[in-house]
């Protein structure tokens, strides 16, 4: 079977290949003899009804500083394309929700992966609590007084933005931290939006565990160690991937939020689990399958385009 995919992303001259999960895509993808396109989310347009992307034709090959190249560009018909793979990075704001509108109307005569609407309504931070007995405890409020008695409540806390990635403006304050005021005042200037404060879990110093599941099951895990003063562990903060196995708590949570991203044709899904409990489920661009493939586990790329392909 030989696909036309095209994938919408922020361009791909800025992406660091050895860690993104599109490019892993992109790769098996090229293997498997499907075509690609590439286009940035401002090439997205709706004309008549139609839905349209100036697309370039797209080559990738698995060589730093020389991973692809692209052809003429030409205004074509998402309908056109058999899948289009949605990885452009957050930040999840209205221009996003727009362009998960126009990818509506093309899903699911051509396959968005993932599901567009259901992306839209299923940001990380707010889908998570779907499942409240899994989470830490968990405030969502930009009420200050509210946030002062959590965190009297609860002792040290996260507070980060409701709606922003890969760990930016995440923040550890200790029960008697001073700054909280200072900080509340900043994202009150910065964001129209309530925040997230969840009771800080000690057990992150071993790890913040991003565990991927394709269709609804687990296929791998990885672990994130933060950097020694660090309360973060996105490996662009400095933190240390290592190979993992998973937990029967893991095993759990996995099973109960399956049905519910299967149901939602989530077909690439990455969790973030620290000690018991799940604080994320990211669906919008997901990472972390180069690195559960270089430390041993599945090529999670292909498992993708195998569920990819059965759906088309």
């Amino acid at each position: 079977m030989s696909l036309k995919v095209a994938v919408q992303m922020d361009h791909i001259s800025t992406i660091q290949i050895g860690g993104d999960s599109t490019f892993a895509m992109l790769l098996e993808a090229s293997r498997r003899g499907h075509s690609l396109f590439h286009y940035e989310p401002d090439q997205l347009m709706m004309l008549d009804g139609k839905v349209k992307a100036r697309m370039a034709p797209l080559t990738v090959q698995d060589v730093e500083g020389d991973h692809f190249t692209l052809g003429s560009e030409e205004m074509l018909e998402l309908t056109d394309m058999d899948s289009v793979l949605l990885r452009q990075d957050p930040p999840f704001d209205m221009n996003y929700i727009t362009t998960t509108h126009l990818l509506e109307r093309v899903h699911p005569q051509t396959l968005v992966v993932n599901d567009p609407a259901h992306v839209r309504n299923a940001p990380e931070k707010i889908f998570v609590t779907e499942f409240p007995d899994l989470m830490p405890k968990t405030l969502i409020s930009r009420n200050g007084d509210d946030i002062r008695a959590f965190r009297e409540e609860v002792g040290d806390i996260i507070l980060k933005p409701l709606y922003g990635n890969g760990g930016a403006g995440v923040f550890r304050l200790t029960s008697d931290d001073q700054n909280l005021a200072s900080l509340l005042e900043m994202f009150e200037q910065m964001f129209p939006e309530p925040f997230m404060v969840q009771q800080y879990l000690p057990d992150v110093r071993a790890g913040d565990k991003r565990i991927i599941l394709v269709d609804g099951v687990a296929v791998g895990a990885i672990n994130r160690v933060p950097a020694e003063g660090e309360a973060r562990s996105n490996m662009h903060v400095g933190g240390r991937a290592e190979a993992i196995g998973m937990t029967a708590r893991e095993h759990e949570i996995c099973e109960r939020i399956g049905p519910a991203l299967k149901e939602r044709g989530f077909i690439f899904v990455g969790i973030d689990v620290i000690g018991d409990f799940m604080t994320e489920i990211n669906v919008t661009s997901p990472t972390g399958i180069r690195e559960v493939k270089k430390f041993g586990g599945a090529d999670i790329a292909e498992l993708i385009w195998d569920a990819i392909e059965a759906k088309v």
